[in-house]
């Protein structure tokens, strides 16, 4: 059974970088073809996609945010991490990991993890 558990800080204050972490079991993130996402949805707003990684470690970030985003694996602890810089009260945000494929979009999600920034 795939599952995905995402960690991360809480509470943050406006930072120059926030990191989240998701750890996946049950599927090597080196598997053909998958591709693995970051996803958020900030308080009353809809889902936005922020970028993925790749099977074979390639990446692809959603437009707006790609200036201040990083998506990086550890293949040894098959994990993948999200780097978000310049971080504000308006990157406050459930934050989702999720499995795709190129037929289907967000396979397995983990069960979100709140991120909070405030002063």
């Amino acid at each position: 059974q795939v599952q995905l558990q995402e960690s991360g800080p809480g509470l943050v204050k406006p930072s120059p970088t926030l990191s989240l972490t998701c750890t996946v079991s049950g599927c090597s993130i080196t598997t053909s073809y998958y591709a693995w996402s970051w996803i958020r949805r900030p308080l009353g707003k809809g889902l936005e996609c922020m970028g993925l990684i790749a099977y074979d470690g390639s990446t692809d970030y959603s437009p707006s945010l790609k200036s201040r985003t990083s998506i990086s694996s550890d293949t040894s602890k098959n994990q993948f991490s999200l780097q978000l810089n310049s971080v504000t009260p308006d990157d406050t945000a459930v934050y989702y990991c999720t499995r795709s494929t190129a037929k289907t979009q967000g396979e397995y999600w983990g069960q979100g993890t709140q991120v909070t920034v405030s002063s």
